[in-house]
């Protein structure tokens, strides 16, 4: 089973296929956000085209759907209509390829914790994420925590959505670095529910998306966590071109951190 990811970068694939090669790798595409895209067929296909000349087969491979403004559980019915349109969109994208799944954001006003819009937030996004999940059944939805301040709110969704089994919780462990929250209470919190993590380095302020290891995360106490909660889940490498890459990479193997290390 593939367990890394990377994000390829479209004007050097030779490089990121003989990486991906060497590591075993699966791409997780980031062409297909941007709202001048999902709205441009002729343009879609020539990213996919791009990218099937390198590879037959995507289905191991991921894509990071649209998130830009992204409120499925606005009360403006009009935000609403547009935000379900770029997620079925998305969606649509990624059955075309016959992709493994699509990772959407939490889409939250971050550190507004009242108790109305906490709920709200909680019933739309399952009762849309049920259907999308439905007409959907062969890729995999994750949501990602953003500039969520802690993890609860997002696992009484996935608790509430734990019969659907092709939903699950997308972890971005350089976003909860940047949370008063500590990692244990992230990890802990949304075991039972994760099923794809995003690993990158920051200064433990800005989200920088620096290779790994350059930062200043704790990645000890993350593999630690990961096993110590028994995580089985994929990683993305979610940092730009082939030598940032590569730097995360040989920093993850030479330490032993999960997944190049499996859980025993």
């Amino acid at each position: 089973m593939v367990k890394l990811y990377l994000n390829p970068d479209i004007r050097d694939m030779e490089r990121e296929v003989e990486l991906a090669k060497e590591y075993g790798c699966a791409f997780e595409f980031s062409d297909f956000y941007a709202p001048t895209v999902l709205d441009d067929p002729g343009r879609q296909e020539e990213i996919i085209e791009c990218y099937a000349r390198y590879r037959s087969d995507f289905s191991n491979d991921t894509m990071h759907g649209a998130f830009l403004d992204v409120t499925v559980h606005s009360s403006d019915p009009r935000i609403r209509e547009v935000s379900e349109l770029r997620i079925r969109q998305s969606m649509e994208i990624a059955k075309r390829m016959g992709l493994k799944g699509v990772v959407f954001h939490t889409g939250r006003l971050a550190g507004f914790r009242v108790e109305f819009y906490l709920r709200q937030w909680r019933e739309m996004n399952q009762r849309f994420f049920e259907q999308i999940a439905e007409e959907y059944p062969d890729q995999q939805i994750y949501i990602e925590n953003m500039f969520d301040e802690a993890p609860d709110v997002m696992a009484e969704l996935a608790e509430q959505m734990r019969t659907v089994k092709n939903f699950g919780i997308c972890l971005d462990y350089a976003h909860a670095a940047l949370t008063d929250c500590p990692g244990e209470a992230w990890v802990e919190t949304l075991a039972p529910h994760i099923r794809h993590i995003h690993i990158n380095d920051n200064d433990l302020k800005n989200d920088l998306h620096w290779p790994v290891g350059e930062g200043r995360i704790d990645w000890g106490n993350f593999d630690e966590l990961i096993r110590a909660h028994q995580v089985d889940a994929t990683v993305l490498v979610e940092v730009s071109g082939y030598e940032a890459q590569k730097k995360s990479l040989e920093y993850i193997k030479q330490h032993g951190m999960y997944p190049l290390k499996n859980l025993t």
